[in-house]
């Protein structure tokens, strides 16, 4: 089954129990078990794959337990989109399994990640713009001067971005070309969001991003000490983590 929801990108329950020639109980649990694991998302109508393969590759150093905690945190930022938001995403390991929790829902994305871009390519409920410029090959993510003039063209009511860092003077990444690219999406952004778990809390890296209260909302995980969520609502920043889900309801995917 993941083998054959993985080359159409998109199955519908009747044709995967036609193909597999087992009942829709079997087909069902199967589904859940790949959901579980990240590899397919459910929709009304269907899956879509959203795991495994290069995308992923990207990422593989990453501990399992890094990815529950990012996937935690991506859940709770999820949560803050409605159907038919347009948003931007940029390429972090955060905002990809963002991305993952996002696969059939009616929205218009914008993302300089290709790993992100190649999520929603075979999504019939998403409209999809890719920026261009040079791709910068560990990240697979597209930064620059032609990047940013495409970004000063658009408009988005949420950017989600991955930083590698946050001290007290702000918000870090590691590479000169994506600071300025991110700042070009701030710029096209009603709201900016950082998605970060709280082991980026403390340190700093190359090039800063902007200060603490320029930034609109931070999701992050529960781990988060109460010295950090102090700074952040001094600053005037939403904080956002999964314990607050209790109070939300999930946008459901369209048909």
């Amino acid at each position: 089954m993941r083998e054959l929801i993985r080359s159409q990108g998109f199955a519908s329950i009747p044709d995967l129990r036609s193909a597999l020639d087992v009942s829709e109980s079997t087909i069902r649990r199967d589904l859940d078990a790949l959901v579980a694991e990240g590899e397919a998302q459910r929709t009304h109508g269907g899956v879509f794959y959203t795991g495994g393969g290069a995308s992923l590759q990207l990422f593989e150093n990453r501990r399992a337990g890094d990815w529950d905690s990012k996937r935690q945190v991506a859940k709770a930022a999820a949560r803050l989109i409605d159907n038919h938001d347009t948003l931007l995403l940029d390429g972090g390991s955060t905002t990809y399994e963002l991305a993952r929790q996002l696969v059939g829902r009616p929205l218009q994305i914008v993302t300089n990640s290709l790993p992100v871009a190649n999520l929603f390519a075979a999504s019939d409920q998403a409209d999809l713009v890719l920026l261009g410029g040079y791709v910068h090959s560990r990240t697979a993510v597209s930064l620059g001067p032609y990047a940013n003039q495409m970004l000063a063209t658009l408009n988005v009511q949420k950017a989600f971005l991955s930083i590698a860092g946050v001290d007290a003077r702000g918000y870090y990444n590691s590479n000169l070309l994506l600071v300025e690219t991110e700042r070009a999406m701030m710029g096209c952004a009603d709201q900016t969001i950082v998605v970060a778990d709280s082991s980026k809390f403390g340190k700093s890296s190359l090039a800063r991003l902007c200060t603490l209260d320029q930034v609109h909302t931070v999701v992050t995980d529960e781990h988060l000490n109460g010295l950090w969520r102090e700074r952040l609502t001094s600053a005037g920043v939403e904080l956002v983590t999964p314990g607050d889900e209790s109070d939300a309801t999930e946008p459901e995917c369209e048909t």
